[in-house]
Parts: C-alpha cells; structure tokens; sequence
C-alpha cells in the first residue's frame, strides 16, 4: 500500500480533490487535515501560508493513475506530491484498501 499527500490553501480544494480521488477509486481513502502553517521559498522570496494536507492511501497500482489526476485537478501550478510505500500496513486495514480500489487508468481530458 502507499501513501501519499499534497497540500493546498483553501479547504474547498482539499475536500474536492479528496472527494475526487475516492469517488474514482483512485484511493481508497483520503483525508484532510489543517489548517497548518508553511514557510517556504517561492520565485525568491520567503512565503508564509496557511494549508490543508490532503492524504491519500492508495495500491501500488494506483500510482501513476492518481499522480496524474492530482496533477491534473490540483489548483497549483507545482503541487506537492510525495509518495511513500507503507512497509507495514494491517491486514484487515490492508484487505479493505483492495476492496475500495481499482487500478483502472485514469484518462485526463486535457489536451497536450
């Protein structure tokens, strides 16, 4: 199982693109966290902002498809996406992910 998270700075963009990707069965699971604070460098100077942290759980299989449909539906023009594969991961939770999963391709309708 992976998992993996980005952030934004509205709330409503969190719970779109967390909806988003559990509706698609992209992730089995997201979740919202925040407000949080971020300090960051961006186009040379220092930024301050407040953030909602989208988590997602997701299969292996999965992978390519939502990094694509969070780039695809994400508001930032670089959004975070950091992925990371859960080493240890409960059985029970585990059999529920693949049950609340596909790895069907996600198709963007942007053109190139």
């Amino acid at each position: 199982m992976f998992v993996a998270w980005t952030t934004t700075t509205q709330r409503a963009d969190a719970d779109r693109l967390a909806r988003g990707a559990v509706e698609a069965r992209l992730a089995a699971c997201a979740q919202v966290d925040g407000p949080g604070t971020s300090y960051y460098h961006w186009e040379g100077r220092l930024q301050q902002a407040e953030e909602f942290r989208v988590w997602f759980k997701y299969l292996p299989g999965n992978a390519s498809a939502l990094s694509s449909w969070i780039h695809h539906h994400h508001p930032f023009a670089t959004p975070q996406w950091i992925e990371i594969n859960a080493e240890q991961v409960g059985e029970k939770y585990l059999s529920w992910v693949m049950a609340n999963s596909t790895s069907a391709p996600f198709q963007s309708s942007k053109s190139p």
